[in-house]
């Protein structure tokens, strides 16, 4: 799995963190262990230009995906096709903000944006009451597992 990480802040954020939690998770997800991710990390500024330019909404937003190949997860027995999973763009200072707020690490609020992201790469979606089940189950189940494991330290 090619996991690449760019941070574009000044945040004081530990890659290896994330590229532990990413490959984590798309393991989990089954995902062809030959895929390729990308996650990159900015700032407000530029996390509000792009939520404007692709979202046409304004403001920043937390996290953004930007998926390439379209691929799927897994099924039991039966990994993913092989290809390139997207972009995650991660903003910490909107994720400190959202932290704060909900009584947690910031940390721990960049590994639940991750999650949601790297779910959005892989086609899942909360527009609709059952889309919103379906996903932020599966990300509940994937951060428990993820903390239970003692790989979030």
């Amino acid at each position: 799995m090619t996991i690449e990480v760019l941070n574009e802040t000044d945040a004081d954020i530990d890659v290896d963190l994330l590229v532990r939690q990413a490959r984590f998770m798309l393991d989990r997800l089954l995902v062809h262990p030959e895929s390729e991710l990308s996650i990159v990390l900015v700032d407000v500024p530029a996390m509000t230009e792009l939520h404007v330019q692709w979202m046409d909404e304004p403001g920043p937003t937390d996290v953004l995906s930007f998926p390439m190949d379209e691929l799927r997860p897994g099924v039991e027995g039966q990994e993913s096709e092989l290809g390139v999973l997207g972009d995650i763009v991660l903003c910490p200072e909107v994720a400190q903000a959202q932290a704060m707020a909900a009584g947690h690490s910031r940390d721990d609020e960049i590994a639940l944006l991750l999650t949601h992201g790297i779910l959005h790469l892989l086609g899942y979606d909360h527009a609709e009451p059952d889309e919103h089940a379906e996903m932020f189950g599966l990300q509940g189940e994937l951060l428990t597992v993820w903390t239970a494991a003692g790989e979030a330290r």
